[in-house]
Order: C-alpha cells, then sequence, then structure tokens
C-alpha cells in the first residue's frame, strides 16, 4: 500500500484538527474519551492492589509490573482501536455512540489483531530505547535503577542523596524526544490501519514506518507546537486551579479540592480527545482511504478552531 508524503505545515492542521474533532458528534467522541480514560486507569489500580498482597518482596514485585504492563497493553490497544473506530464515524457522518469504544472486546471485531500490534509496537519501542542506550546513554541504566531505589523508599528523597546525571544524559533526552515523535507516527499510522482497514500486522508496521519517514517534518512540527500548547494550557488550568483553591480554602481546604477536581478532569478528557483526534487525523491523510481535505483558499477565509 502506498503512503503519502504531506507538506510540513499539515502539522499544524493535524493539531488544528484535533482539536475541532467533537464538532460532529460531542457525545460519542467525548463519552468514548471517558471510557477510554477509565480504562487507562485500570492496570494502575490492579498494581496497587497486587502491590499490597506481595509486600516487600522484589521477585513479587517484578511479577506485579509484569502483570499490570501487560494487562495496560491489551486493555489500551482494545480501547484505543474502539476509539480510533468511534472518531472515524463520526467523521464520515455516521452514527455513533460512546460505548462502541467497547466495540473490539466483542467476538469477530479484530482485538486479537489490536493487541497483537499493542505488542508488536511495544516491542519495537524497546528495540529503539536500547539502541539509543547503548550508542549515547553510558551509565544511564544505572543511574536509572539507583533513582528507582530511592524513591521506592518512602517519603521524600533527599536531594543530596540524589545521583549524579550520567554522562550522555542531555543526549538521551534528545534522542528520546526524536524516538518519541518517530514512534507517535508509527503508532497513528500503523494503528489506524489494523484498526479501520483489516491490514496485515507486517503491512500496517511498514505502512507506519514508510508513512512516518515521509512526514518527518510535519510531525516534528507537530511534536513542537503539541508541547508549547500543552505548557500554555498547564499555565492557564494551574492559575485558574490555583484561584478556585483560594476561593475553596476561605471555607474550608476540602471544598477547594473539589473545586479544582473538575478542571483536572476536563484537562484530562480534552488531552485524551486532541490526542488521539491527531492520531487520526495522521492516518487519514498520510494511509488512509478518506482523501486529506483541500486548503481553502487564501483570500476571505478563516480557520475555526
Amino acid at each position: 500500500m502506498t503512503t503519502r508524503a504531506m507538506g510540513p505545515m499539515t502539522g499544524l492542521g493535524w493539531l488544528k484538527r484535533g482539536i475541532n474533532l467533537g464538532r460532529h458528534n460531542p457525545k460519542a467522541i467525548f463519552g468514548g474519551a471517558v471510557l477510554v480514560a477509565i480504562g487507562a486507569l485500570l492496570p494502575g489500580l490492579l498494581q496497587l492492589m497486587l502491590l499490597g498482597m506481595v509486600g516487600d518482596s522484589a521477585t513479587g514485585q517484578l511479577v506485579v509490573m509484569g502483570v499490570s504492563t501487560v494487562a495496560s497493553i491489551v486493555l489500551m490497544s482494545l480501547l484505543v482501536g474502539g476509539y480510533i473506530r468511534v472518531i472515524h464515524a463520526t467523521e464520515q457522518g455516521h452514527p455513533a455512540a460512546p460505548t462502541d469504544v467497547l466495540g473490539p472486546f466483542r467476538a469477530g471485531q479484530g482485538g486479537a489483531r489490536l493487541v497483537q500490534f499493542g505488542v508488536l509496537l511495544v516491542l519495537v519501542y524497546l528495540v529503539l530505547a536500547s539502541a539509543v542506550i547503548l550508542l549515547v546513554g553510558k551509565g544511564f541504566i544505572e543511574w536509572y535503577m539507583q533513582v528507582m531505589a530511592l524513591s521506592q523508599r518512602g517519603g521524600a528523597p533527599d536531594p543530596n542523596a540524589m545521583p549524579a546525571l550520567p554522562e550522555g544524559f542531555g543526549s538521551v533526552m534528545g534522542l528520546g524526544f526524536l524516538m518519541a515523535m518517530f514512534l507517535g507516527g508509527v503508532y497513528s499510522i500503523g494503528f489506524g490501519q489494523v484498526a479501520l482497514t483489516g491490514r496485515s500486522l507486517g503491512g500496517a508496521l511498514k505502512d507506519g514506518l514508510a508513512g512516518t519517514l515521509k512526514n518527518l517534518l510535519p510531525l516534528l512540527l507537530l511534536a513542537v507546537l503539541s508541547m508549547l500548547a500543552l505548557i500554555a494550557v498547564a499555565l492557564v488550568i494551574g492559575l485558574v486551579v490555583t484561584l478556585l483553591a483560594l476561593l475553596g480554602n476561605l471555607v474550608h481546604p476540602a471544598l477547594g479540592m473539589l473545586l479544582a477536581l473538575p478542571v483536572y478532569l476536563a484537562l484530562l478528557l480534552g488531552i485524551y480527545v486532541v490526542m488521539f483526534g491527531v492520531m487520526y487525523q495522521i492516518w487519514r491523510d498520510v494511509a488512509g482511504d478518506v482523501p486529506p481535505p483541500v486548503a481553502p483558499p487564501a483570500v476571505g477565509t478563516h480557520v475555526e478552531l
């Protein structure tokens, strides 16, 4: 299958269309995002429950981490696949409901292939991350294990006890950012192929790799703009939460927390909608069977956010 190369400024278009996602069927889009967000919390809750059962056993803790990781891969692969289908239906003007996100959990809906592709992408991530650490991350693993050991002692870690940053730390972070951007493109295109077109696992991975390599510039612009937008939103939300907390504290500290909670939940929900909306737009433009939108004339028009 042939993938398409888009212009550098397409990254801005992906972000704008991701923000505009809920306009056709807000009930399905935002309701589906709630189900995905709830599903994302379940593996963490499972991990906390199991850690309480194994106590201080190092072997038990490793087993618990493995079980929760597998549960997260399986659950999120199914939920993301279902949510991408909901987005596709709403963008095409077809009826959709929030509970359609759970479609892949039913037999005959391609759930097994979604999970298999999720596992395949995790393996790709591990290979690339290992390559980055081996090439430029001398001492990174040892430093990370020391930090993890300090974090498990309980309480606030002593700043003086923190190990010094390893050699090449900046290079690891920089390459890690580029790797995350690259894998984001592979994930968006490949997962869309599996969820929406029935493409084989190998074919979807090939499309994801090829499509990402063809669109490195728009993906880089998208990554930079997304980081800047997230920082700006975080600053605004932080200001709003602080004001609500101050007002609530005039009555009782618990009221301040109660007033701030809906703001945090709304931010989380908005991040989910935009993130998966952008993911769908990348797939549609680069590999989807839906033609990319035609840019409007430059004169006398405006872009709606």
